[in-house]
């Protein structure tokens, strides 16, 4: 595939996108083919998963083509589609991080045949690294936020139990949450990084 900063490759797009704009398939058509393998390799480089990036890429494209007569005002469509592959496969990762936080107590239920499912190896993933990083808290934040986070109990309740301030616990599980970001974000992909991330969201 040529460079898009090619003077040819700017003004075909430019004509690709006119023409798409009016309803024309076979510009959009040629779109889809020149842009198709590039949008698939970034999004694949995000998600680490072929079957995922091929899902992205197709969405994107519809929401290329659902754009019609707005088509003919992008100005850089290389730029304007790697903007928009990288903020819809954010938000695929933010819709599965939360899927998986509604529903991560049911991973414990799946049956043997669910194990190899995707979502089913990136929350096991996820689970490993955070466990990890759980492990190395100073003793008071590990049990502050396993207080709050894994049995679900709310500051005060936390403060009570163990009879100190809820200013206290708040500022222990501030600690151990900074410190659980900075963890999952230098040792796991971006992926992974979204979801634990939502899981690691500050209860109050």
């Amino acid at each position: 595939m040529k460079q898009l900063g090619h003077n040819s490759d700017f003004n075909e797009d430019k004509e690709l996108l006119q023409l798409a704009s009016t309803g024309d398939t076979k510009a959009f058509s040629l779109i889809f083919h020149r842009y198709s393998p590039k949008i698939y390799s970034y999004a694949l480089k995000i998600v680490k998963s072929a079957t995922l990036a091929e899902e992205i890429a197709q969405e994107v494209f519809v929401k290329i083509w659902n754009l019609e007569a707005q088509l003919s005002e992008i100005a850089n469509l290389d730029a304007y589609l790697r903007v928009l592959t990288r903020n819809h496969t954010l938000k695929v990762l933010r819709r599965m991080a939360l899927e998986i936080k509604a529903s991560r107590l049911m991973a414990y239920d799946y049956q043997e045949d669910h194990n190899e499912t995707e979502e089913y190896i990136i929350f096991k993933d996820s689970e490993k690294i955070l466990n990890q990083a759980i492990e190395k808290l100073p003793a008071q934040q590990k049990l502050v936020y396993s207080l709050c986070h894994q049995e679900g109990l709310k500051y005060e309740e936390v403060a009570e139990r163990l009879n100190i301030s809820k200013l206290t616990v708040k500022t222990h599980m501030q600690h151990a949450l900074r410190f659980l970001r900075n963890y999952v974000s230098t040792h796991t992909d971006i992926a992974i990084v979204v979801i634990l991330l939502t899981l690691l969201a500050e209860k109050h």
